[in-house]
């Protein structure tokens, strides 16, 4: 892997770590359940997505990056029903 590959993925890695504490300190700040709801729906599928990207660069085989891009997909998917799905259920 190339110099530049891998301090590209540093930055995407490090960006969605950024992102997950964000929406940790978010979850813990907000009072209502809502605010909370979208602290973390939001932060945790662009920092999740983040992450992926940053492993996807380091990626060695095309196996392994073939199933990092399939959880992203099922992870694009599912983190904002389950987030609205939540809601509804509390409304």
């Amino acid at each position: 892997m190339s110099v530049a590959l891998s301090g590209r993925s540093e930055l995407f890695l490090l960006l969605g770590s950024f992102l997950l504490i964000t929406g940790a300190l978010g979850f813990l700040r907000f009072r209502d359940f809502y605010a909370r709801i979208h602290a973390c729906g939001v932060t945790e599928t662009l920092a999740t997505s983040l992450i992926l990207i940053g492993l996807m660069l380091q990626a060695d085989g095309v196996l392994s990056l073939l199933k990092l891009v399939m959880v992203l997909l099922f992870l694009l998917i599912s983190s904002p029903a389950a987030s609205h799905a939540l809601a509804k259920a509390a409304w």
